[in-house]
């Protein structure tokens, strides 16, 4: 079906769909369905596609969404020859001018590595370093010449003399530095495209809104090795809720902070006002994505594939040439330096996490960690909660803590009893082999779980669920968090001054039932984690 898009209006004059008897009091979600090596994003929406009430629209009944073809997708499997994947195993693609555009890693589970390219004509070859140092395979040209995307089969085999040296346990902890400017394939592409693609303001604009890099002056201001933060965000609430995240912690941090976004479920609002905010408050940032393998058990529900995307990736979402990232709530307020976290030793472990506070009495029934499986699994050890986390990807990456973590996600995913709370069971799980080094309990304080003695110490305030309770998120925030009133005005006053709108039609925009946690764990919490299923 060929849908003909006004250019004025973006409505569509072409064929249309309509569906009767829809539920108008349900929550709904908006997605489409596409080929594999399609990376779709909505780029004009105007109602939150994640949380649509039909009843909300008025008489019409009406909603228009408009998607774009934002990436195709090179994949591959890589094998050594008569032996096992060489995981860790590092490439870059890029052109003969600029051979490092994007990079990725080969992962042990079936060799699968995947990079995001457009069309045009590319060249594959191992990263410098260890992987160049070990390995031979010569500069492979690839054209990406139809929307099918590409699926290579590489083998590769060490050097003379090189056999039984081990890629990972190096000292160089198998790290790429970045030689051109730090700022991810993104920019780098918009280099290539506008050189070889003269004209095409399209792409230009859609490259330069996935990075934004801050002026000198505001450089100046921030001193310091940069501190990068990674958050995610699904539906207008949880944005509304990542601003406020993001002024606290600029609030309180002197040093350079770059913010990293799942570029998958963010709305256009967000990715059109989310520039200004960076350029207005001195920050950078960068839309990342990578598409579910199509070999790792998939999950059904949005809010869990969410959850995953929180742990299941950390090896090769990010550009290589990052080296430790701190994951942070959106429904989470910063009330120190960030730097103090991010520079914490972590004793050699990849992950650091927040033990669950235990001094809140009341909550002793919820606390399922402390009794039955739980108990026998975690040998003493602690249960931590996922709201706040440090990645040391170096030693995440040298340690291959991404293959381990997938491959017991693998083992135990298929079964609907287990990981219920995905994003944290999972890391608590498999912390025999992937060990998280314990953060001080101030690192993370939500009134669900911790005693009010502990408030003030409290270096970061997470809106953690109370399954208790079950009281909405906006609710509980301006009764728990002090300050959460005035960013989220300010964060309100300077969204309706970039989008052209007043500050009551952006409050407007968060229609009240999609407040509540407890009847939607599919579709209203990003980070949801004291779950209801307990």
């Amino acid at each position: 079906m060929q849908d003909d898009f006004s250019s004025t209006d973006f409505s569509v004059h072409g064929p249309k769909a309509f569906f009767s008897n829809m539920p108008l009091s349900k929550t709904l979600t908006m997605n489409i369905d596409v080929p594999e090596p399609w990376l779709v994003e909505p780029v004009v929406a105007i109602h939150d596609l994640d949380n649509i009430l039909l009843e909300n629209l008025g008489d019409v009944r009406t909603l228009q969404a408009v998607y774009e073809l934002e990436a195709l997708l090179l994949t591959g499997h890589c094998m050594e020859k008569d032996r096992e994947p060489p995981r860790g195993l590092q490439f870059i693609l890029g052109t003969k001018q600029r051979p490092h555009l994007v990079d990725t890693l080969v992962m042990s589970n079936l060799g699968y590595w995947q990079m995001k390219v457009s069309p045009g004509v590319w060249y594959l070859q191992l990263a410098p370093g260890r992987s160049a140092d070990l390995y031979e395979l010569p500069s492979k040209l690839i054209a990406i010449d139809s929307l099918r995307g590409k699926l290579l089969h590489i083998e590769v085999q060490k050097k003379k003399g090189k056999e039984h040296e081990d890629l990972l346990n190096a000292d160089d902890d198998n790290h790429v530095q970045e030689k051109t400017d730090n700022k991810g394939w993104n920019t780098n592409l918009l280099k290539w495209a506008s050189s070889f693609i003269s004209g095409d303001a399209s792409l230009k604009k859609k490259a330069e809104k996935n990075t934004v890099s801050i002026s000198s002056d505001l450089k100046d201001a921030r001193q310091g090795e940069t501190i990068n933060i990674f958050s995610v965000a699904s539906g207008h609430l949880y944005e509304r809720f990542l601003k406020i995240m993001i002024l606290s912690v600029l609030k309180k941090t002197e040093r350079p902070v770059k913010f990293w976004f799942i570029k998958n479920y963010l709305s256009p609002q967000f990715k059109d006002v989310i520039p200004h905010m960076a350029l207005e408050y001195g920050f950078e940032y960068e839309l990342i994505t990578y598409k579910w393998p199509t070999w790792l058990h998939k999950q059904k529900e949005k809010q869990r594939i969410i959850w995953a995307y929180k742990i299941l990736f950390l090896d090769v979402i990010f550009p290589l040439s990052l080296r430790k990232v701190i994951f942070v709530d959106a429904d989470q307020i910063v009330r120190t330096d960030m730097g103090e976290l991010y520079d914490m030793d972590l004793k050699g472990r990849p992950l650091a996490y927040t033990p669950f506070c235990d001094n809140n009495k009341e909550m002793d029934g919820y606390r399922f960690w402390k009794q039955g499986f739980w108990k026998d699994h975690l040998r003493g050890r602690p249960y931590h909660i996922s709201a706040l986390y440090v990645v040391d990807l170096a030693k995440f990456r040298q340690t291959a803590a991404g293959d381990n973590l997938r491959v017991v996600y693998e083992t135990l995913s298929k079964d609907p009893n287990s990981l219920s709370n995905l994003d944290q069971d999972l890391p608590n799980y498999a912390q025999h082999t992937v060990p998280i080094f314990s953060l001080p309990q101030e690192w993370l304080w939500c009134e669900s779980w911790c005693g009010n003695a502990t408030k003030a110490q409290a270096k970061t305030i997470d809106l953690c669920n109370n399954p208790m309770t079950k009281e909405p998120k906006l609710q509980g925030a301006k009764r728990i968090v002090p300050e959460w009133v005035d960013f989220d005005a300010e964060a309100r006053h300077f969204t309706a001054r970039i989008l052209g709108e007043n500050v009551e039609e952006i409050a407007e925009a968060i229609p009240p039932s999609s407040e509540s946690d407890a009847p939607k764990p599919d579709h209203d919490d990003s980070s949801q984690d004291a779950k209801d299923e307990l």
